[in-house]
């Protein structure tokens, strides 16, 4: 491939939220490394960040699979609070990001000089990717909050991967939720799948969601698309505003040979206290059925 021009390329985007909110979402590691990815097979597992003229970031971006990574870091040269951020990339490169709210709305425009190695449509997608996953992510925590769950298990990722998307073992694990607790459908990326049991009223539901992301013992991204009420799935309207969009990501990591297993899910207020207390016997029972 013939060496790319070195030119300027400005995307933007429009976010639900306050500038204070949004500056908050993206200046801060916590934030950052939710956030900061381009496609659901990537992740940016850490970041550090020095919000201030001559301070230093860097964030960590990584394929899922453990494939590959490589750290994206550079110094700040501008910062003007909730308005304006320039940064110089370790390679030279220059960005600059602009805010500015209207009417409880953020406007970001951020532009960037482009690489080499890449074409300019390719990073200009690849950009765009990360700023529209930036505005997702913000735009969700309006009514959501995640909640983090882990568990050791002595068991390798593969069985654990395993044991806990196997039919049986998973209406076992999961019978914490509801008794009957069972899914229909697969676990292929891409693919729909519904989550099913009857509730503490005695009414049948669950979820209709699918599959965003499936890396065999490694990772798992279920996104909610809404709920199921006598038999009949409901994806738009008042009843599901309260979930469409929600995720479930399970991260299997190694750990002294057996498997850290990290569950970060979204979570309305309602749900929030049951969900504090049944993830994490539903863990426990997943480790046992492992560990036998």
């Amino acid at each position: 491939m013939e060496p790319v021009e070195k030119k300027s390329i400005t995307i933007e985007t429009t976010i639900k939220a306050p500038v204070e909110k949004v500056w908050s979402y993206w200046t801060t590691p916590e934030h950052i490394t939710r956030w900061c990815q381009a496609s659901d097979d990537w992740h940016a597992p850490y970041s550090e960040n020095d919000m201030k003229v001559n301070g230093k970031f860097k964030t960590t971006m990584a394929a899922r699979d453990g494939s590959t990574s490589f750290d994206f870091e550079g110094i700040y040269t501008r910062v003007q609070l909730n308005k304006l951020i320039a940064y110089t990339i370790i390679d030279g490169r220059q960005v600059t990001i602009a805010f500015s709210e209207n009417g409880g709305q953020t406007k970001i425009v951020e532009t960037f000089e482009t690489e080499n190695e890449n074409s300019a449509e390719v990073q200009r997608d690849g950009w765009q990717a990360i700023l529209d996953n930036f505005r997702k992510y913000v735009e969700l925590s309006e009514k959501m909050e995640k909640l983090h769950f882990e568990i050791s298990i002595n068991a390798s990722a593969k069985k654990v991967y395993d044991i806990m998307l196997e039919k049986e073992h998973y209406k076992q694990w999961t019978a914490v939720f509801a008794p009957d607790s069972h899914f229909v459908g697969t676990w292929d990326k891409g693919s729909k799948i519904k989550f099913l049991g009857t509730g503490e009223n005695g009414e049948k539901g669950g979820m209709v969601s699918r599959i965003k992301e499936n890396i065999p013992g490694k990772f798992i991204s279920i996104e909610h698309l809404g709920i199921i009420q006598n038999s009949k799935e409901i994806t738009s309207g008042k009843d599901v505003e309260a979930w469409a969009g929600a995720l479930e990501n399970y991260t299997f990591k190694n750990q002294n040979g057996g498997t850290l297993l990290c569950i970060d899910t979204d979570s309305n207020k309602e749900f929030k206290e049951l969900f504090m207390d049944t993830w994490p016997m539903a863990l426990e029972k997943l480790k046992e059925l492992c560990e036998e």
